[in-house]
């Protein structure tokens, strides 16, 4: 009994020495129909910075950086545990100065701010005020009891508000460009996306 090759409607019949369809040549466009014109973007070229230029030295630190990715709890967790280590060795060494914890408390917002994951990106900038404020615990001054230690604390973040405000505005810039650039992402595969 002979049994008859049969193909998709769409494709129509092959003709001799005409090419493989593009899932036959194994490439992306596997589900694209035969007729319709690729399009394809032109993107300009730029100039890659020399091996020893100081742009391509940084390119080259960041990409060596550990890039760990922390939901909205662990962001939580890894800032608040910092800013109260940064806390304690800032009253060991620097006497608790709530300077040096204002100045320390800025790159620990962008880490924060930059290893939390996609899903969880609007959590950085909420997360890095609570940890500003545990981590004051050792560095406030404190008098005598709970009353004399809760007032300490108020009064360091009243007089460090500046630094809080800070961390916490580049927290938020930093989760707006990744969000910004994710965004862009999406769309770029979208319009990349093979028609079904």
């Amino acid at each position: 009994m002979e049994q008859h090759r049969t193909r998709p409607a769409q494709y129509g019949p092959r003709r001799n020495g005409a090419p493989l369809p593009s899932q036959g040549r194994g490439g992306t466009a596997a589900a694209r129909p035969l007729g319709r014109p690729v399009r394809q973007r032109t993107v300009p070229a730029r100039p890659a910075p020399g091996p020893g230029s100081p742009v391509a030295r940084v390119v080259r630190a960041l990409r060596g950086m550990p890039n760990p990715r922390l939901t909205g709890l662990g962001s939580g967790l890894f800032c608040a545990a910092l800013m109260t280590l940064l806390g304690f060795v800032d009253e060991l060494l620097f006497g608790a100065s709530l300077t040096v914890y204002g100045v320390l408390f800025v790159p620990v917002s962008l880490l924060t701010a930059l290893w939390v994951r996609r899903g969880d990106l609007l959590t950085a900038p909420v997360v890095v005020p609570i940890a500003f404020a545990v981590g004051l615990v050792p560095v406030a001054e404190s008098g005598d009891g709970i009353g004399g230690r809760l007032m300490g604390l108020v009064t360091a973040l009243a007089t460090e508000a500046g630094w809080l405000y800070g961390g916490t505005l580049v927290a938020g810039s930093a989760v707006i460009v990744r969000r910004i650039r994710l965004v862009r992402r999406r769309r770029a595969a979208a319009r990349n996306r093979p028609p079904v």
